[in-house]
């Protein structure tokens, strides 16, 4: 399915609130002025308040994500789509998209 590209700029949260960016960004491809990323990119993760062992398995540190575009690259890496989906180390949850750019789409 389309979906629009993931930038920099965009608004990425675990699932416990704590925002996430990335850590290499392709910086040949922009958006709206601002680096793509691709596929085999981490996430950092800050700000999670999921609590630490003994309460819990977190706080949420970097993530991954499981899949991109089947058809458009860059670099040779599928790009990110915001349907994407991720998983956070150590718990084990989705990131969240909330807010990515509007008006550049890939399959």
């Amino acid at each position: 399915m389309p979906g629009f590209i993931l930038h920099m700029g965009a608004t990425v949260l675990c699932a416990h609130g704590g925002q996430a960016q990335p850590t290499v960004p392709n910086p040949r491809v922009k958006v709206g002025g601002q680096q793509i990323v691709t596929l085999p990119t981490m996430y950092t993760v800050a700000g999670c308040p999921f609590p630490p062992p003994s309460a819990g398995n977190g706080p949420c540190v970097t993530a991954q994500f499981l899949m991109g575009a089947t058809r458009v690259m860059a670099g040779g890496q599928p790009v990110l789509l915001q349907d994407s989906q991720a998983l956070c180390t150590p718990t084990g949850t989705p990131l969240n998209i909330v807010m990515t750019q509007v008006r550049v789409k890939a399959t």
